[in-house]
């Protein structure tokens, strides 16, 4: 089978639908550096301290950093289980904060590019894991490739994460763009990181949502709404989530699938708790108590005016490539 060939048919085939266990969910981004990790392990800690088990799933398979942010030492990933090195079980670990976690490997150039080899594991491993979790999160790579994009299709739910930043913008404009090509019909919600003032999120979800009415929706048999869940600001700043599902990050309570309403995280309660340095332990060693959310150190440059309007380049470089095309 040619190259070609083999890539219509990795895109072309289904992945496993939620029948019975776990509800399995996709969080992605267009550009790295945006917390997609940081948001994952927090929302699956949030999801153990409301008695669910919650299995995180590091699918950047060849650059994966989830044992990094966790403070984890683990000699099993999923390149051993892919490749019958180890046992499924062997490589599901425990975390700080009560979950679980199945580790990928980093530097490995034979996960740069989906493969059938790659897709039938991938696929033969959320299907043992799903009637053993109430919840597994997805922590795909960034970007539009044809790995991301097939993660992506085996979840019953997107959640896009993005940033303010000009950049991260335009990237979450393209996946989403590509996603309600590729995969119709399919909800994609929307959480904010990183903001630099309450509302931030609102003001960002309208601006992707007007570029997505002109340039997408008429493409489509039905208009994709972006579903805001929630914006995460500084740790010192007013933490915001929305409902269904709403999630909050402010000293580690995040809430999928309720409403919530927003709250301030004091300073000092928010330093302690978010800024608390992770001691190093063993992925083998029982978890205690939870040493708190993993802190997001970054604070980049806003993309909005001080006066909270978008600023020119954020949304030119958005719609450029589309307007071309017009």
């Amino acid at each position: 089978m040619s190259e070609a060939a083999q890539t219509a048919a990795i895109h072309a085939a289904p992945g496993p639908r939620r029948a019975k266990g776990a509800r399995v969910t996709a969080i992605t981004s267009g550009k790295g550096g945006v917390g997609k990790t940081f948001i994952a392990a927090n929302l699956a800690a949030a999801l153990v301290r409301r008695g669910e088990r919650v299995l995180v799933l590091d699918a950047d398979l060849g650059l994966a950093n989830l044992d990094v942010v966790l403070n984890l030492l683990s000699k099993l990933t999923l390149h051993d289980v892919f490749t019958g090195r180890a046992a499924l079980d062997d490589a599901i670990l425990p975390a700080p904060g009560g979950f679980s976690v199945l580790l990928a490997g980093s530097g490995l150039v034979e996960y740069s590019r989906m493969t059938p080899e790659v897709r039938d594991k991938l696929v033969e491993v959320i299907a043992a894991v799903r009637p053993r979790f109430d919840h597994v999160l997805l922590d795909t790579g960034a970007g539009i490739s044809d790995l991301v994009l097939y993660t992506v299709s085996l979840a019953d739910e997107v959640l896009v994460v993005a940033t303010p930043e000009p950049t991260s913008l335009t990237d979450a404009y393209a996946t989403v763009k590509v996603l309600a090509a590729t995969q119709a019909l399919r909800p994609i919600r929307l959480l904010v990181n990183q903001v630099q003032r309450s509302g931030e999120g609102r003001v960002v979800r309208t601006q992707l949502q007007q570029v997505v009415d002109r340039f997408v929706n008429p493409r489509l048999a039905q208009p994709l709404q972006l579903e805001l869940i929630g914006e995460v600001g500084p740790v010192r700043a007013t933490v915001v989530a929305y409902v269904n599902p709403a999630i909050a990050v402010a000293a580690g309570v995040a809430v999928l699938g309720e409403p919530f309403t927003a709250g301030r995280c004091e300073p000092s309660t928010c330093a302690s708790t978010l800024q608390a340095p992770a001691r190093r332990r063993s992925a083998r060693s029982t978890p205690g108590s939870s040493p708190g959310p993993i802190p997001s150190s970054r604070s980049p440059k806003s993309a909005w005016s001080s006066s909270g309007t978008p600023s020119n380049a954020a949304m030119t470089s958005m719609a450029y490539g589309d307007a071309k095309s017009l």
